[in-house]
């Protein structure tokens, strides 16, 4: 699975972006995918994940109620919506494809990640 993370860019704090995780490969539909974001000198830190389905979401307390994650396994296309932004949401966004769905807050029970978009948020 090769994934493209794209939608990063640069709004001001209270505005809203939308991320897309597009995938290649025939099993997309198959997996949860997670988001996460990375700032340097920091350790990737587990963002939203949504089941293979769509019937179960996961957040982080940060975004909880800011954020959205969906998908269309029909485009293979992962989304997060963000609104309300905030400076501290500034970073680095990757998705990434988790086949046995344990561990879905930690980076490490991740398998396959896009090369990420980078979100900036000015105060």
């Amino acid at each position: 699975v090769q994934l493209q993370a794209s939608g990063g860019g640069l709004v001001q704090a209270g505005g809203s972006l939308r991320l897309s995780c597009a995938a290649s490969g025939r099993t997309f539909s198959a997996y949860t995918i997670g988001w996460f974001r990375q700032v340097p000198g920091k350790e990737r830190e587990f963002v939203a994940a949504i089941s293979w389905s769509g019937g179960s979401t996961y957040y982080a307390d940060s975004v909880k109620g800011r954020f959205t994650i969906s998908r269309d396994n029909a485009k293979n296309t992962v989304y997060l919506e963000m609104n309300s932004l905030k400076p501290e949401d500034t970073a680095v966004y990757y998705c990434a494809v988790n086949i046995s769905p344990l561990r879905i807050e930690v980076a490490g029970g991740y398998d396959y990640w896009g090369q990420g978009t980078l979100v900036t948020v000015s105060s």
